[in-house]
């Protein structure tokens, strides 16, 4: 075993204790000791790995240990392209998806000087190895392209939706036609992902499948994830698609779909938008003054005036705004 693995060893029971046990069964002194046992036990291990050669982290990926694999792969994304030649450890990794401490490649946060360390320690998701292995893959870029897109349509739930953000990450135009496929994976999971990259890539081929996504696919946050791109590829055949999801039931859909409509700029959403100033949601009501005030068309003048009294704040604050924006744009 590494010296890296002998420490990780140590650090994985203080980990452990970290991310499953709640604060509210321990006294504040408890946690304070466990940032401070996580700070000497956990920072030692990436540390040790930057002086591994790549072939001896590719012989790490195979350990039992769910935190020693996870660590690996975060040691494989620190060297970039140098750690071309574990691509394919690395995605055979990508469906690993045993639960880890989102801290166990965050030793730099400690060695800062993080006072407030206490309040992130169980803020953050959980990662996993798979996880770790698709930011390693993006990191090493071009080289992972071809062996993470055989395992977009083929691979397990875990390693498809790892296999989507990476082609999204790596913002290649060739994955565009295959994560256009993908809008229909039965898991919401690796949809969501497939609909975040190609609003990362901005292609607008990718327009028509999000548009049926965001109208129609069973998960709200997937439909979230479609709006918000299509807002990205700022594409004006998306406006009808992104109207209608404006009465979606879910008000993150609402508000992303409101957002989108105001980065494409098209006036044929002024109407839908000035309606939505009324919208349950404050959330709402405030995208959608911003979005007018994007857009920029006197005809919401009357509309974002009323919204000058409306009960929340940062509603009236975006009002304001917007009709500062609609007077600059004439």
């Amino acid at each position: 075993m590494s010296p890296a693995l002998l420490s990780m060893a140590v650090a994985a029971p203080v980990l452990a204790w970290g991310l499953l046990l709640p604060s509210a069964g321990r006294p504040a002194d408890d946690d304070a000791m466990t940032v401070k046992a996580a700070k000497a036990a956990a920072a030692a291990p990436l540390a040790t790995m930057r002086h591994d050669t790549t072939a001896s982290l590719i012989a790490q990926l195979d350990s039992p240990v769910p935190a020693a694999r996870a660590l690996v792969a975060c040691a494989m994304a620190e060297r970039k392209a140098d750690a071309a030649a574990a691509v394919p450890s690395l995605v055979a990794l990508l469906d690993d998806d045993a639960l880890v401490s989102p801290y166990i490649c965050r030793e730099e946060w400690w060695r800062n000087g993080d006072h407030d360390l206490g309040r992130w320690w169980r803020e953050q998701e959980p990662t996993t190895p798979g996880q770790e292995a698709a930011r390693a893959l993006a990191a090493i870029g071009s080289p992972s392209f071809t062996p993470v897109l055989a395992v977009l349509a083929t691979g397990g739930n875990h390693a498809r939706r790892n296999a989507a953000w990476i082609l999204g990450a790596l913002r290649d135009e060739r994955a565009v036609l295959p994560l256009v496929a993908q809008t229909t994976d039965r898991v919401a999971g690796v949809r969501e992902n497939v609909a975040w990259s190609l609003g990362a890539i901005r292609d607008q081929r990718a327009v028509e499948a999000l548009a049926r996504v965001v109208e129609k696919d069973e998960s709200p946050d997937v439909r979230e994830k479609a709006a918000w791109a299509l807002g990205a590829i700022r594409d004006p055949r998306a406006v009808d698609a992104l109207m209608r999801a404006m009465r979606d039931p879910a008000h993150d859909v609402r508000r992303q779909s409101a957002w989108a409509l105001g980065a494409i700029r098209d006036g044929r959403a002024v109407d839908g938008l000035i309606a939505a100033l009324k919208d349950s949601q404050s959330e709402v009501r405030k995208q959608a003054a911003w979005a007018l005030g994007a857009i920029g068309d006197e005809r919401a003048t009357d509309g974002l005036t009323a919204a000058l009294d409306d009960t929340d704040a940062d509603v009236r604050r975006q009002a304001a705004w917007a009709l500062g924006a609609v007077v600059r744009h004439r």
